[in-house]
Protein backbone atom coordinates (compact mmCIF):
# COMPACT_ATOMS: atom_id res chain seq x y z
CA UNK A 1 0.00 0.00 0.00
CA UNK A 2 1.60 3.22 -0.78
CA UNK A 3 0.56 5.75 1.77
CA UNK A 4 -0.99 4.79 5.36
CA UNK A 5 -4.43 4.16 6.42
CA UNK A 6 -4.67 7.95 7.63
CA UNK A 7 -3.06 9.21 4.42
CA UNK A 8 -5.86 7.35 2.28
CA UNK A 9 -8.68 8.62 3.86
CA UNK A 10 -7.74 11.81 2.60
CA UNK A 11 -5.74 11.83 -0.30
CA UNK A 12 -5.41 12.50 -3.58
CA UNK A 13 -9.69 13.09 -3.74
CA UNK A 14 -9.22 15.35 -0.66
CA UNK A 15 -12.10 17.76 -0.98
CA UNK A 16 -14.53 14.61 -0.60
CA UNK A 17 -13.35 13.11 2.53
CA UNK A 18 -13.67 13.24 5.83
CA UNK A 19 -11.08 14.67 8.26
CA UNK A 20 -9.35 11.55 10.20
CA UNK A 21 -9.21 13.28 13.09
CA UNK A 22 -12.52 14.87 13.77
CA UNK A 23 -13.45 15.34 17.48
CA UNK A 24 -9.77 14.04 18.26
CA UNK A 25 -8.09 17.54 19.93
CA UNK A 26 -7.28 20.66 19.30
CA UNK A 27 -4.02 21.85 17.46
CA UNK A 28 -2.31 22.75 20.98
CA UNK A 29 -2.05 18.35 21.42
CA UNK A 30 0.74 16.17 19.80
CA UNK A 31 2.83 15.80 22.92
CA UNK A 32 6.48 15.11 22.04
CA UNK A 33 5.63 14.30 18.29
CA UNK A 34 4.10 17.72 17.88
CA UNK A 35 7.54 19.55 18.17
CA UNK A 36 8.53 18.25 14.84
CA UNK A 37 5.75 20.37 12.89
CA UNK A 38 3.04 18.83 11.09
CA UNK A 39 4.83 18.80 7.87
CA UNK A 40 7.80 16.66 9.67
CA UNK A 41 5.26 14.50 10.74
CA UNK A 42 3.95 14.27 7.15
CA UNK A 43 6.77 13.22 5.77
CA UNK A 44 8.16 10.78 8.80
CA UNK A 45 4.97 8.87 8.47
CA UNK A 46 5.92 8.97 4.44
CA UNK A 47 9.06 7.44 5.29
CA UNK A 48 7.88 5.49 7.82
CA UNK A 49 5.29 3.58 5.12
CA UNK A 50 7.58 3.48 2.43
CA UNK A 51 10.54 1.69 4.54
CA UNK A 52 7.82 -0.87 6.11
CA UNK A 53 7.20 -1.73 2.41
CA UNK A 54 10.78 -2.37 2.23
CA UNK A 55 11.06 -4.81 5.32
CA UNK A 56 8.02 -6.37 3.85
CA UNK A 57 9.86 -7.45 1.15
CA UNK A 58 12.85 -8.89 2.77
CA UNK A 59 10.55 -10.73 5.15
CA UNK A 60 8.55 -12.46 1.62
CA UNK A 61 11.42 -15.21 1.59
CA UNK A 62 10.31 -16.41 5.37
CA UNK A 63 6.65 -15.93 4.73
CA UNK A 64 5.37 -15.31 1.23
CA UNK A 65 3.67 -12.04 0.15
CA UNK A 66 0.49 -13.65 1.34
CA UNK A 67 1.59 -14.32 4.51
CA UNK A 68 3.06 -10.83 4.98
CA UNK A 69 -0.15 -9.39 4.16
CA UNK A 70 -1.98 -11.25 6.94
CA UNK A 71 0.55 -10.45 9.55
CA UNK A 72 0.38 -7.16 8.42
CA UNK A 73 -3.30 -6.17 8.66
CA UNK A 74 -3.30 -8.99 11.88
CA UNK A 75 -1.11 -6.92 14.13
CA UNK A 76 -2.49 -3.68 13.15
CA UNK A 77 -6.09 -5.04 13.78
CA UNK A 78 -5.13 -5.87 16.86
CA UNK A 79 -3.38 -2.67 17.74
CA UNK A 80 -6.36 -0.06 16.66
CA UNK A 81 -9.29 -2.44 18.31
CA UNK A 82 -7.34 -1.89 21.24
CA UNK A 83 -6.67 1.67 20.91
CA UNK A 84 -9.96 2.70 19.36
CA UNK A 85 -12.71 -0.08 21.12
CA UNK A 86 -15.04 0.87 18.79
CA UNK A 87 -18.66 0.41 19.64
CA UNK A 88 -20.36 -2.71 18.39
CA UNK A 89 -23.92 -1.81 18.40
CA UNK A 90 -26.44 0.91 17.40
CA UNK A 91 -24.89 0.14 13.69
CA UNK A 92 -27.44 0.03 10.94
CA UNK A 93 -26.99 -3.07 8.70
CA UNK A 94 -25.85 -0.35 5.83
CA UNK A 95 -22.98 1.06 8.36
CA UNK A 96 -21.66 -2.60 8.71
CA UNK A 97 -22.05 -3.42 5.04
CA UNK A 98 -20.06 -0.48 4.18
CA UNK A 99 -17.22 -0.96 6.83
CA UNK A 100 -16.92 -4.69 5.28
CA UNK A 101 -16.74 -3.21 1.88
CA UNK A 102 -14.20 -0.85 3.12
CA UNK A 103 -12.19 -3.80 4.67
CA UNK A 104 -12.80 -5.81 1.58
CA UNK A 105 -11.19 -2.84 -0.40
CA UNK A 106 -8.07 -2.59 1.90
CA UNK A 107 -7.28 -6.28 2.05
CA UNK A 108 -7.74 -6.67 -1.71
CA UNK A 109 -5.25 -3.41 -1.82
CA UNK A 110 -2.45 -4.88 0.09
CA UNK A 111 -2.87 -8.26 -1.35
CA UNK A 112 -2.39 -7.02 -4.56
CA UNK A 113 0.21 -4.21 -4.31
CA UNK A 114 2.59 -6.70 -1.74
CA UNK A 115 2.09 -9.71 -4.94
CA UNK A 116 3.32 -6.86 -6.73
CA UNK A 117 6.36 -6.14 -4.83
CA UNK A 118 7.49 -9.29 -4.76
CA UNK A 119 7.85 -8.86 -8.74
CA UNK A 120 8.96 -5.96 -9.27
CA UNK A 121 10.62 -2.64 -8.03
CA UNK A 122 9.29 -0.71 -4.80
CA UNK A 123 9.12 2.68 -6.84
CA UNK A 124 7.59 1.42 -9.72
CA UNK A 125 4.94 -0.39 -7.99
CA UNK A 126 3.99 2.58 -5.89
CA UNK A 127 4.04 4.76 -8.89
CA UNK A 128 1.52 2.07 -10.91
CA UNK A 129 -0.63 1.82 -7.86
CA UNK A 130 -0.96 5.82 -7.58
CA UNK A 131 -2.63 5.98 -11.21
CA UNK A 132 -5.88 4.50 -9.22
CA UNK A 133 -6.29 7.29 -6.61
CA UNK A 134 -5.41 10.33 -9.71
CA UNK A 135 -7.64 8.48 -11.97
CA UNK A 136 -10.14 9.15 -9.31
CA UNK A 137 -9.17 12.28 -8.31
CA UNK A 138 -9.07 13.81 -12.05
CA UNK A 139 -13.18 12.17 -13.16
CA UNK A 140 -14.21 13.40 -9.84
CA UNK A 141 -12.50 17.10 -10.00
CA UNK A 142 -14.33 16.84 -14.06
CA UNK A 143 -12.06 20.06 -14.84
CA UNK A 144 -10.36 20.65 -17.49
CA UNK A 145 -7.09 21.73 -16.09
CA UNK A 146 -7.04 17.91 -15.03
CA UNK A 147 -6.38 16.72 -18.72
CA UNK A 148 -3.02 18.46 -18.38
CA UNK A 149 -2.07 16.48 -15.18
CA UNK A 150 -3.69 13.33 -16.95
CA UNK A 151 -1.38 13.82 -19.86
CA UNK A 152 1.66 13.80 -17.22
CA UNK A 153 0.50 10.67 -15.99
CA UNK A 154 0.62 9.21 -19.30
CA UNK A 155 3.72 10.38 -20.36
CA UNK A 156 5.03 8.86 -17.29
CA UNK A 157 3.56 5.56 -18.09
CA UNK A 158 4.76 5.94 -21.70
CA UNK A 159 8.15 6.04 -20.32
CA UNK A 160 7.76 3.02 -18.24
CA UNK A 161 5.83 1.26 -21.19
CA UNK A 162 8.96 0.57 -22.76
CA UNK A 163 10.12 3.97 -24.84
CA UNK A 164 13.57 3.56 -22.43
CA UNK A 165 13.93 0.15 -24.37
CA UNK A 166 15.05 -2.23 -22.18
CA UNK A 167 14.60 -0.08 -19.16
CA UNK A 168 10.85 0.11 -19.88
CA UNK A 169 7.98 -2.07 -17.99
CA UNK A 170 8.72 -4.67 -20.94
CA UNK A 171 11.80 -5.51 -18.56
CA UNK A 172 9.54 -6.08 -15.46
CA UNK A 173 7.64 -8.75 -14.84
CA UNK A 174 4.38 -8.17 -16.52
CA UNK A 175 2.33 -10.31 -13.58
CA UNK A 176 3.74 -7.45 -10.77
CA UNK A 177 2.75 -5.00 -13.29
CA UNK A 178 -0.74 -6.05 -13.12
CA UNK A 179 -0.58 -6.57 -9.31
CA UNK A 180 0.21 -3.01 -9.42
CA UNK A 181 -2.01 -1.68 -11.59
CA UNK A 182 -4.54 -3.31 -9.77
CA UNK A 183 -4.11 -2.39 -6.45
CA UNK A 184 -4.23 0.87 -7.69
CA UNK A 185 -7.73 0.11 -8.81
CA UNK A 186 -8.82 -1.44 -5.34
CA UNK A 187 -6.89 2.10 -3.50
CA UNK A 188 -9.37 4.48 -5.50
CA UNK A 189 -12.23 1.91 -4.41
CA UNK A 190 -10.69 1.99 -1.10
CA UNK A 191 -10.86 6.11 -1.07
CA UNK A 192 -14.46 6.00 -1.68
CA UNK A 193 -15.29 3.63 0.95
CA UNK A 194 -13.12 4.96 3.40
CA UNK A 195 -15.49 8.34 2.64
CA UNK A 196 -18.15 6.75 3.24
CA UNK A 197 -17.14 4.73 6.62
CA UNK A 198 -16.00 8.20 8.08
CA UNK A 199 -19.43 9.00 8.03
CA UNK A 200 -20.92 6.91 9.30
CA UNK A 201 -18.14 5.71 12.35
CA UNK A 202 -16.82 8.30 15.12
CA UNK A 203 -13.40 9.33 14.75
CA UNK A 204 -11.35 5.86 13.60
CA UNK A 205 -13.76 3.13 14.49
CA UNK A 206 -14.68 2.42 11.16
CA UNK A 207 -10.67 2.34 10.40
CA UNK A 208 -10.56 -0.26 13.01
CA UNK A 209 -13.07 -2.32 12.17
CA UNK A 210 -12.47 -2.61 8.92
CA UNK A 211 -8.95 -3.62 9.69
CA UNK A 212 -10.30 -6.67 11.59
CA UNK A 213 -12.53 -7.46 8.39
CA UNK A 214 -9.28 -7.43 6.39
CA UNK A 215 -7.22 -9.35 9.12
CA UNK A 216 -10.54 -12.19 9.05
CA UNK A 217 -10.31 -12.22 5.24
CA UNK A 218 -6.72 -12.90 4.43
CA UNK A 219 -5.62 -14.95 7.81
CA UNK A 220 -7.04 -17.76 5.72
CA UNK A 221 -4.97 -16.89 2.43
CA UNK A 222 -1.38 -16.42 4.84
CA UNK A 223 -2.13 -19.93 6.82
CA UNK A 224 -2.55 -21.69 3.25
CA UNK A 225 0.82 -19.94 1.56
CA UNK A 226 3.13 -20.25 4.76
CA UNK A 227 1.09 -22.26 7.39
CA UNK A 228 3.28 -22.85 10.43
CA UNK A 229 6.23 -20.83 9.07
CA UNK A 230 3.51 -17.32 10.48
CA UNK A 231 3.93 -18.70 13.77
CA UNK A 232 7.79 -18.97 14.20
CA UNK A 233 8.98 -15.87 16.61
CA UNK A 234 11.18 -14.37 14.11
CA UNK A 235 8.90 -14.22 11.30
CA UNK A 236 5.92 -12.96 14.04
CA UNK A 237 8.77 -10.24 14.98
CA UNK A 238 9.57 -8.98 11.79
CA UNK A 239 5.41 -9.01 10.41
CA UNK A 240 4.69 -6.81 13.51
CA UNK A 241 7.44 -4.44 12.34
CA UNK A 242 5.75 -4.11 9.02
CA UNK A 243 2.59 -3.71 10.57
CA UNK A 244 4.34 -0.77 12.76
CA UNK A 245 5.88 1.02 10.08
CA UNK A 246 3.09 0.91 7.53
CA UNK A 247 0.03 1.17 9.54
CA UNK A 248 0.39 1.84 13.53
CA UNK A 249 3.23 4.52 13.47
CA UNK A 250 2.37 6.87 10.10
CA UNK A 251 -1.43 6.49 10.99
CA UNK A 252 -0.39 8.14 14.37
CA UNK A 253 1.82 10.76 13.00
CA UNK A 254 -0.35 11.94 10.34
CA UNK A 255 -2.99 12.27 12.76
CA UNK A 256 -0.88 14.42 14.95
CA UNK A 257 -0.25 16.58 11.71
CA UNK A 258 -4.02 17.10 10.40
CA UNK A 259 -4.55 18.59 13.52
CA UNK A 260 -2.54 21.62 12.36
CA UNK A 261 -2.02 21.05 9.14
CA UNK A 262 -4.72 21.72 6.10
CA UNK A 263 -5.68 18.91 4.30
CA UNK A 264 -5.01 20.43 0.97
CA UNK A 265 -1.51 20.34 2.03
CA UNK A 266 -1.15 17.24 3.25
CA UNK A 267 -2.61 15.59 0.12
CA UNK A 268 -0.02 17.48 -1.52
CA UNK A 269 2.70 16.08 0.35
CA UNK A 270 1.48 12.65 -0.25
CA UNK A 271 1.91 12.99 -3.53
CA UNK A 272 5.53 12.26 -3.24
CA UNK A 273 4.80 8.75 -2.10
CA UNK A 274 6.84 7.36 -5.20
CA UNK A 275 9.71 8.75 -5.12
CA UNK A 276 9.76 8.09 -1.18
CA UNK A 277 9.16 4.49 -1.88
CA UNK A 278 12.33 4.56 -4.98
CA UNK A 279 14.34 5.93 -1.99
CA UNK A 280 13.49 3.20 0.16
CA UNK A 281 13.98 0.61 -2.42
CA UNK A 282 17.42 1.93 -2.84
CA UNK A 283 18.53 2.35 0.60
CA UNK A 284 16.80 -0.75 1.85
CA UNK A 285 17.02 -3.09 -1.59
CA UNK A 286 19.60 -1.83 -3.12
CA UNK A 287 17.14 -1.38 -6.23
CA UNK A 288 18.30 1.24 -8.02
CA UNK A 289 16.31 3.32 -10.72
CA UNK A 290 17.34 4.33 -14.62
CA UNK A 291 16.93 7.33 -15.60
CA UNK A 292 14.35 6.94 -17.46
CA UNK A 293 12.25 5.27 -14.66
CA UNK A 294 13.34 7.89 -12.63
CA UNK A 295 11.86 10.16 -15.10
CA UNK A 296 8.91 7.99 -15.41
CA UNK A 297 8.60 8.66 -11.44
CA UNK A 298 9.36 12.41 -11.48
CA UNK A 299 6.31 12.85 -13.75
CA UNK A 300 3.90 10.99 -12.14
CA UNK A 301 4.41 12.84 -8.58
CA UNK A 302 3.92 16.02 -10.47
CA UNK A 303 0.68 15.13 -11.90
CA UNK A 304 -0.39 14.29 -8.78
CA UNK A 305 0.09 17.02 -7.08
CA UNK A 306 -0.87 19.05 -9.66
CA UNK A 307 -4.42 17.07 -9.53
CA UNK A 308 -4.87 17.03 -5.86
CA UNK A 309 -4.25 20.92 -6.28
CA UNK A 310 -6.74 21.43 -8.85
CA UNK A 311 -9.79 19.71 -7.07
CA UNK A 312 -8.81 21.22 -3.56
CA UNK A 313 -8.87 24.85 -5.11
CA UNK A 314 -12.56 23.67 -5.73
CA UNK A 315 -15.27 24.97 -3.54
CA UNK A 316 -16.40 22.22 -1.51
CA UNK A 317 -19.84 20.87 -2.82
CA UNK A 318 -21.94 18.64 -0.05
CA UNK A 319 -21.79 15.06 0.02
CA UNK A 320 -24.31 13.59 -0.45
CA UNK A 321 -25.10 10.46 2.15
CA UNK A 322 -24.27 6.85 0.93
Amino acid sequence: MTTSDAAAVTAPVVSSQPRPDAGAGGPGHGGRFGSLGPVGLVLAGGVSVQFGGALAVTLMPRAGALGVVALRLLVAAVVLLVVCRPRLRGHSRADWGTVVAFGVAMSAMNGLFYQALDRIPLGVAVTLEVLGPLTLSVVASRRALNLVWAALALAGVFLLSGAGGDEGLGALDPAGVAFALGAGVMWAAYIVFSARTGRRFPQADGLALAMAVGALLFLPLGLAESGAKLADPVTLGLGAGVAVLSSVLPYTLELLALRRLPASTFAVMMSLEPALAATAGFLVLDQALSAVQAAAIALVVAASMGAVRTQTGRPKAATPEA
